[in-house]
């Protein structure tokens, strides 16, 4: 009989989950702006298939490092979230252009140096948030009611904290793609990005900026589609939050 009611339980707990991510895929679907974005991404992502690496991958990087720190942090506390956090704010003492620019310098033009800068440059923002929201629900009914059970810290991290922080996380996250593009944009403008002839759109508004007298709206293509998929991943972030709040 207790197995049958453990199987009961976790049968209920998955069918909660999958409820709960069917009301949130159903609320954004019906949010035009967010499907609309969602499509001009798509399109671009399509088209960059052939492309060695994406915009994406710093975030992606920074967002796999920085939610692990940040729910150490913030379930562990004491003297490791001390060292944690310090450490992080050290990173924010610069502003992130200057400190991406810096680390860039140091390591020297690339792609992948200057995935490297970015990801380190996010790093930091993202612990913060996963901290803050883990030291929020470290001492909550479940999390002492899992203590009590005899669950180890390690599970109760991956089981019962993640699961409940990873949301407000993953919305933060996508909300630094648009600044990603933005600072590697920049980045490969300056020099210190993707290198010719790797296509970058920073690169070739380094490359036509010579034309702008000449033919303008050539040279002011890359600079439109930067700003025009910047401002997707924002709305997209936005709808994405919308539709995670079920209580909205």
């Amino acid at each position: 009989m207790s197995a049958l009611a453990d199987d009961l339980v976790r049968i209920a707990k998955v069918d909660r989950a999958r409820g709960y991510w069917t009301t949130v895929g159903r609320r954004l679907i019906r949010d035009p702006v967010s499907v609309g974005c969602g499509g001009v991404i798509l399109v671009i992502a399509l088209a960059a298939l052939l492309a060695p690496y994406l915009g994406l991958a710093p975030v992606a990087l920074a967002f796999t490092i920085g939610t692990t720190l940040g729910v150490i942090a913030g379930y562990v506390g004491g003297v490791v979230n001390q060292a944690i956090m310090r450490i992080v704010d050290v990173f924010y003492a610069f502003p992130s252009v200057l400190l991406a620019i810096a680390i860039s310098g140091a390591l020297g033009a690339g792609i992948l140096n200057s995935l490297l800068s970015l990801t380190i440059v996010f790093v930091p923002p993202i612990v913060r948030v996963a901290e803050s929201v883990t030291t929020s629900v470290r001492n909550l009914d479940f999390v002492d009611a899992a203590r009590a059970s005899g669950a180890g810290p390690l599970t109760i991290m991956r089981v019962h904290v993640l699961g409940n922080v990873l949301g407000p996380i993953f919305v933060y996250a996508t909300s630094l793609i648009s600044v990603c593009m933005i600072l590697a944009a920049g980045l490969s403008f300056l020099g210190l990005g993707t290198r010719p002839p790797e296509p970058e759109w920073g690169l070739m508004l380094n490359t036509l900026r010579t034309a702008i007298y000449l033919n303008p709206w050539v040279a002011a293509l890359p600079g439109a589609m930067i700003f025009t998929v910047s401002i997707c991943f924002n709305l997209l972030s936005d709808g994405v939050r919308s539709a995670m709040d079920v209580r909205g």
